[in-house]
């Protein structure tokens, strides 16, 4: 058990290092990456926005082809929720009764279907910018009989505003820096990664007080 923990703690800290992680894995790594996050149940804990930002910023040094990036990851990303959404359509309320388990949590399958009870067929284009619930709101909906055709005009327009915001959002970021990019992207994706779970860190602060409330 201690090996699958350290394991464990070694793949979150890879993963939470976008700068390493797309040195190392190149374009390929990255079309993967962005799939799982946003297709596969288990890609919950992957850092999507941040390690988007961080392409783009290698693309304003010259390291990474922009149109190759802006161009994969969204055909990436748009067939990642489209599996989620198959597997919603599939499993449907089988999610909802599957015991927690290493890679997965039921709080998140809720987390994300009382986002989309809320906002309605708009989750699929909101939830693209909140970690987690970008992960399980496709299967949300699948289990929810969203209509396929409703559903993909969603996907479509989420994952092209998703993935241009953010690769763009890094690479003129990273032409405004110049020259001095190479002296500041560590501190840069620090902030990047620090920005992107602030709607995670309010989710949890609201259901705190929410418990306090009724306590």
């Amino acid at each position: 058990m201690d090996f699958f923990h350290t394991l464990y703690q070694f793949i979150l800290s890879v993963l939470n290092d976008p700068i390493f992680l797309i040195q190392t894995v190149g374009y390929i790594g990255l079309i993967l990456i962005v799939f799982a996050e946003t297709g596969l149940l288990v890609g919950f804990f992957l850092p999507g926005d941040s390690l988007l930002i961080a392409a783009g910023l290698f693309a304003a040094k010259g390291d990474m082809q922009i149109s190759i990036l802006i161009s994969t990851l969204t055909v990436s990303a748009i067939v990642g929720d489209a599996v989620g959404f198959y597997i919603g359509k599939k499993l449907g309320a089988l999610l909802y009764s599957k015991e927690d388990s290493f890679f997965f949590r039921k709080k998140h399958i809720q987390y994300a279907h009382d986002f989309y009870e809320k906002h309605g067929g708009k989750t699929i284009i909101i939830a693209r910018f909140i970690p987690i619930i970008r992960t399980f709101a496709p299967t949300v909906a699948g289990a929810a009989e969203m209509t396929f055709s409703k559903f993909v005009s969603y996907n479509i327009i989420g994952g092209f505003l998703w993935v241009w915001s953010m690769v763009f959002g890094g690479y003129y970021l990273g032409k405004m820096f110049g020259d001095k990019i190479n002296d500041y992207i560590h501190f840069l994706i620090v902030g990047i990664i620090f920005v992107s779970f602030i709607p995670i860190i309010v989710k949890w602060i609201k259901s705190r007080k929410e418990q306090d409330n009724h306590a």
